[in-house]
């Protein structure tokens, strides 16, 4: 008989040591070895059949062109963001993680999306709540309907034996924090436990082509809660972030076995659940009465949706010695280069200045495409002039001051077009532009001299 095997395993990234150490040589976290039991393994869960209770029998190698290739389709939902960021819909037997912070929303989206889901049956298991809160949050976001089946369980070997007699389209956990497997004997929550649990709903997964979704916890940096190797596991990694003061969310990518990793869905926080943001520049672009000083907008791509967002900057003098460099939404390592740029080639004395960015909205930007609108507002803060606001702003700005072509330009211009902007800034590299389909006037400069000549003479 087996014996019964105790290990040390570090909570921060699930490295392994026979016995206990201060510092973990994988992460050089201390303090993070927590012994674990780990049960015999003629005790752990077998692999299963969805149709039958025995046992898969084991497989041998076969070549790539004698695999049977699977007709069925993705799963399309009724919730067009969630489509976009998966690549076009759910893909069965895929295992998708939805991390977040506490309160921003990840049940309610699951459970949301599982009530319009009303064309295949979906087992939504809950380790958190009761049934009777569940039935509380459905009533708030929409009708009830009985496709829809609720199980209040954490116990891995209990869902997989109602998943086997129900044999449902799709499932949910809710969260992969909470469930527990025999084969484990340390806590919920543990390295261990989220490590074997995420491996049988991988296997059960794979084996039964069910599609299936896992909510889980995030820390306190913002990072996914458990081993790094749960988001490897995984064939998609879903982030829903949002600023808990704006009422929208954001549902990004950060890994896709199936699609892009570049997609991101936006959602509006309400009473009843959240809504689709079919078009996030209306959102992101509020309409004011004044026009200020130090505010452009920037013609964004995250993914393959056009956005256009508003950028506002704040240039003073610095009161307290060392100048500040702040940026809200934005890398201040890449604002501080753009400063270099306005002092070395534009000539402006900003060195002794403290500069403040802001991304409106709360929402945060990567694209090199923003450079040309951070500089805009930079200048029209410096010289206390307001920029038009019928201006947007496409450009990576370099080293020496030149504006950079930037990628899916034709889709920026459309999309300042469809706004009813009348100017937009390119960059003059960006070749092959056929400007006689837009009705907005279309700038090209070349350097950061020419878009402050054209901006304030």
């Amino acid at each position: 008989m087996a014996k019964t095997k105790t290990t040390y395993i570090c909570q921060n990234c699930g490295a392994t040591s026979a016995k206990w150490i201060g510092k973990c040589p994988a992460c050089n976290e201390w303090n993070t070895y927590v012994e674990e039991v780990i049960e015999a393994p003629s005790k752990r869960a077998y692999t299963w059949d969805k149709t039958t209770d025995k046992k898969v029998s084991s497989k041998s190698p076969i070549p790539l062109s004698q695999v049977e290739e699977e007709d069925r389709g993705r799963i399309v939902c009724p919730d067009n963001e969630l489509n976009r960021v998966l690549g076009g819909g759910i893909v069965p037997g895929s295992l998708v993680l939805v991390g977040g912070e506490p309160g921003i929303g990840k049940s309610t989206l699951m459970l949301q999306i599982a009530m319009r889901l009303r064309s295949i049956n979906i087992l939504y298991v809950s380790g958190e709540e009761s049934s009777n809160q569940i039935r509380m949050r459905a009533s708030r976001i929409g009708d009830l309907s009985d496709h829809l089946l609720i199980f209040t369980d954490t116990s891995s070997q209990e869902i997989f034996k109602h998943a086997k007699q129900i044999q449902p389209d799709l499932v949910i956990i809710d969260s992969i924090q909470t469930l527990h497997s025999n084969a484990v004997e340390s806590t919920p929550g543990s390295v261990s436990q989220i490590r074997e649990c995420t491996g049988e709903l991988q296997r059960f997964a794979k084996e039964s082509n069910t599609p299936v979704f896992i909510i889980g916890h995030i820390t306190k940096d913002g990072q996914i809660a458990g081993p790094k190797v749960l988001e490897h596991m995984v064939d998609t990694v879903l982030q829903f972030e949002g600023d808990r003061n704006y009422t929208y969310r954001i549902l990004r990518t950060t890994k896709n076995r199936f699609g892009s990793t570049a997609e991101l869905g936006i959602y509006e926080m309400s009473g009843s659940g959240l809504r689709e943001v079919a078009n996030p520049s209306e959102l992101l672009i509020p309409q004011r009465e004044e026009i200020l000083s130090g505010i452009a907008v920037a013609a964004t791509v995250e993914g393959l949706r056009p956005m256009l967002i508003e950028v506002q900057a704040l240039v003073g003098p610095a009161f307290y010695g060392t100048p500040q460099r702040s940026a809200t939404g934005f890398d201040t390592r890449r604002l501080n280069m753009l400063l270099a740029v306005l002092e070395k080639r534009g000539g402006m004395q900003i060195g002794s200045k403290d500069v403040f960015i802001n991304i409106a909205g709360g929402i945060r930007v990567d694209d090199p495409a923003t450079d040309l609108a951070i500089i805009a507002a930079l200048i029209s803060s410096y010289e206390d002039a307001s920029l038009d606001p019928d201006i947007a702003f496409a450009g990576e700005v370099g080293l020496s001051g030149e504006v950079r072509a930037v990628s899916k330009v034709d889709q920026r211009i459309a999309e300042a077009d469809k706004l009813g902007f009348k100017q937009i800034f390119v960059s003059k590299y960006n070749h092959k532009l056929n400007l006689d389909k837009y009705k907005i006037e279309v700038v090209q400069v070349a350097r950061v001299q020419d878009l402050y000549r054209k901006l304030f003479g």
